[in-house]
């Protein structure tokens, strides 16, 4: 158990080394303006700092200072972020280097660091087919990296995944307006259930979903017969993967479920992103902020 506790402490470790240059560099600017609000109380002015909107400059102690100012918000101070993320067992899967369970602590550690940095709060919510583990959202870098090794460590109750139900505890223990990032696979979530808990979470928070697949989901190779284990299920399906008529059918099958997701994202005005676990993640993430602050 200790091996097993120092080999998650290094991990987090070196996820932390990892994406804090990524969290300085890339996505500071771009999280401050997407995401804070200009609120309605005014509670002080601050300097000017890159990714602010110059719609708050305060001009009258910029002129007097003679360097920019901008008007902060009472709302800006209180932001709270909270990471939704599925544990269910498909996430253990990854035909590379690293899983997706790895890849959804690294985007939870990025997303947490940024947060902290502007003084923000981050709560963490772990499910499968149930709440497996909920952190109420606090301020600081130390609960940032706790939030991540929580996710590295998790050992879920079940292998499922319900995210409608997952979506619903979290409104009902969030209060205050949250930005709710969904992490997760969404394998096995039906699109009306899955509707219907987005369209009740996003009456009161903003939401965003970020889809995590890994490519052998989505294109089999040619390495003849194949035995296929449903990590939630554990069904195993024999398939013939030489078949250029088999390879084809599940090709189409996996687009038809991201199409699924797609449109059930759409239709509730949410922005979703689908990462590939086997290439970089941030230039993908990078956009997805820099057209959500470009509609604003």
């Amino acid at each position: 158990m200790e091996t097993n506790l120092n080999e998650i402490l290094k991990q987090v470790r070196r996820i932390e080394i990892r994406t804090r240059r990524l969290s300085n560099d890339a996505l500071d600017g771009r999280f401050r303006s997407v995401f804070r609000g200009r609120g309605m109380d005014f509670d002080e002015v601050r300097e000017y700092v890159p990714g602010d909107e110059i719609r708050s400059i305060d001009w009258n102690v910029t002129a007097r200072a003679g360097r920019p100012f901008v008007k902060k918000y009472r709302e800006e101070r209180e932001l709270t972020i909270v990471l939704a993320v599925d544990v269910s067992a498909s996430g253990d899967f990854g035909s590379g280097k690293r899983t997706k369970r790895e890849i959804e602590a690294e985007i939870a550690c990025v997303l947490a660091l940024s947060a902290v940095k502007n003084s923000d709060r981050v709560g963490l919510l772990l499910f499968s087919d149930r709440v497996e583990r909920y952190l109420p959202p606090r301020k600081g870098r130390t609960h940032a990296l706790r939030l991540v090794r929580e996710i590295l460590s998790c050992r879920p109750q079940s292998q499922r995944t319900d995210i409608g139900q997952a979506l619903d505890f979290l409104d009902s223990v969030t209060r205050r307006r949250a930005i709710v990032f969904t992490i997760s696979d969404f394998q096995g979530a039906e699109a009306p259930a899955l509707r219907q808990a987005l369209r009740k979470l996003r009456r009161r928070h903003d939401v965003l979903a970020l889809q995590i697949h890994d490519p052998r989901e989505r294109a089999l190779p040619d390495v003849g017969l194949l035995t296929l284990e449903d990590a939630e299920t554990g069904e195993l399906v024999e398939i013939d993967t030489g078949s250029q008529r088999v390879r084809q059918q599940f090709a189409d099958e996996a687009k038809e479920r991201g199409e699924l997701l797609r449109r059930a994202l759409r239709g509730e005005s949410i922005d979703g992103l689908q990462i590939d676990a086997s290439l970089p993640y941030l230039p993908a993430l990078i956009q997805l902020l820099h057209g959500r602050g470009a509609r604003r």
